[in-house]
């Protein structure tokens, strides 16, 4: 493989495994906050174990994202020299803000996990809100330079310099808001359905003891409840997102949906695979009309092919599977959580079927693969561009020929640090397992001794 393969390899395994610890980072607080506020709400205690037993969990997950963070970080300026020198000069402002949004996020999360029994129920509750808010504007300060890799502005490029430079034009870039939202909401969805994961496991294998079954089967119910309403703010995200590409990066829309012919009423493509001889989608299924309705909210919106384009900036066309795993999941989810919504609010019902239980258990997994999925796709769609018809990927590689040393370490290291943080999840909750917090007596004046 050549250096720029190398390089981008590397440097997706490394965004591949970060993101999954990310992703939980910003998502399981949520779950959290609304643990505490049931428990502030009802004085259930069930809820206050939920809050305590997820913030360990955290934890854990927090101790490997900040690293690979930092390792992500320092391979952006080894592994691009060129794409940092503009990032320095033009979008610096999101990595500087960012800092002050971690150390809100590591203080409260101090505050919460070592100190929730000697603090107000109302300083928990704004302690994990902040730890909330800390995260989230992580992720969003972070992806916005994602964002401005797709619709840069603030900035030209004139004679090889770099001129009129407008750091705010930049940050907030055209689709800024719409990735922003995406990263929120995507993230929100994903740590509800770890848990719902967690939870559905947990009632399969506790079906006799009816105190752990109600317990776990509390949780899958709020994890269903807030995951059902992030995946379908998710799906509505999606869908102005595909509205962005249509405006400003058509030929990855084209690319997702293995159009090659510009038209309007343009068909959606769903399943197959993209055939480069043929131009055409292979097994698929086409939704006539569709496409040109999801890119302009109306059939006759005009759609732009591949064709239109230099094949030279055709992303790659698997990235059309990409786009379709991504959509599937995503869909299948929100009917999961319709079905638990069904089954328990309308059909009264307290027992799922076991097929819908096993459906309950691939969903936190299925929900990661799509975020990976999402992840890949927009940087692979975007190619073979890194700031968008201003600066090719290749134009800004490194020139070191030990990359390939660097790949196979850097992936037996993650694959060391995934099984590792496997085993001290394991470890840790089966030295505490849920049944010797359940029985315990509720503290005075709603403390949570539970800490």
């Amino acid at each position: 493989m050549d250096d720029l393969v190398l390089a981008r390899s590397l440097f997706g395994t490394t965004m591949g495994f970060h993101i999954i610890f990310a992703t939980l980072g910003v998502g399981l607080p949520l779950m959290i906050l609304c643990a505490e506020l049931l428990y502030q709400k009802t004085k259930d205690h069930d809820y206050a174990i939920m809050a305590k037993r997820w913030t360990k969990g955290q934890a854990v997950l927090l101790g490997v994202a900040i690293p690979t963070g930092t390792i992500a970080g320092v391979q952006l300026a080894l592994l691009w020299p060129g794409f940092m020198e503009v990032i320095g000069k033009v979008m610096a402002l999101p990595f500087q803000i960012e800092i002050y949004a971690f150390f809100i996020e590591a203080l409260f999360m101090s505050i919460y996990v070592y100190a929730a029994d000697r603090i107000s129920p109302k300083m928990r509750i704004l302690s994990v809100s902040l730890v909330l808010l800390g995260a989230s504007a992580s992720a969003v300060l972070i992806t916005n330079v994602h964002a401005f890799e797709g619709t840069p502005a603030g900035f030209r490029i004139e004679n090889g310099e770099i001129v009129d430079v407008d750091p705010w034009a930049a940050f907030f870039n055209p689709s800024f808001f719409i990735s922003a939202a995406h990263v929120a909401v995507s993230a929100y969805m994903t740590g509800a359905f770890i848990i719902c994961t967690i939870s559905a496991f947990k009632m399969l294998k506790n079906r006799k003891n009816q105190r752990v079954f109600s317990f776990h089967r509390k949780a899958l119910m709020l994890s269903l409840a807030i995951g059902g309403i992030f995946s379908l703010l998710t799906a509505l995200n999606g869908h102005e997102s595909a509205q962005m590409l249509h405006e400003y990066q058509p030929e990855k829309l084209a690319a997702a949906e293995g159009l090659f012919e510009t038209q309007d009423y343009a068909p959606l493509a769903i399943g197959g695979f993209t055939d480069k001889e043929t131009q055409e989608i292979k097994y698929g299924i086409e939704i006539p009309w569709a496409l040109s309705f999801l890119a302009g909210n109306s059939f006759e919106t005009k759609v732009i092919g591949l064709n239109d384009f230099p094949e030279e900036y055709w992303p790659p066309l698997f990235v059309h599977t990409l786009f379709n795993g991504m959509v599937l999941i995503g869909s299948f989810l929100i009917f999961l959580s319709m079905v638990g919504f069904v089954w328990n609010k309308l059909l009264k019902k307290t027992h799922f079927p076991k097929p819908i239980m096993f459906a309950f258990v691939i969903a936190g997994p299925l929900s990661l693969l799509s975020i990976e999925f999402g992840w890949i796709f927009a940087c692979t769609g975007r190619q073979p561009w890194v700031i968008y018809r201003i600066l090719k990927t290749a134009d800004v590689v490194t020139g070191s020929t030990q990359i390939g040393v660097l790949f196979i370490l850097f992936t037996l290291i993650y694959v060391i640090l995934g099984v590792a943080v496997l085993l001290v999840l394991k470890y840790y909750f089966k030295r505490h397992p849920v049944e010797n917090e359940l029985d315990g007596d509720l503290p005075p004046n709603g403390s949570m001794s539970v800490y």
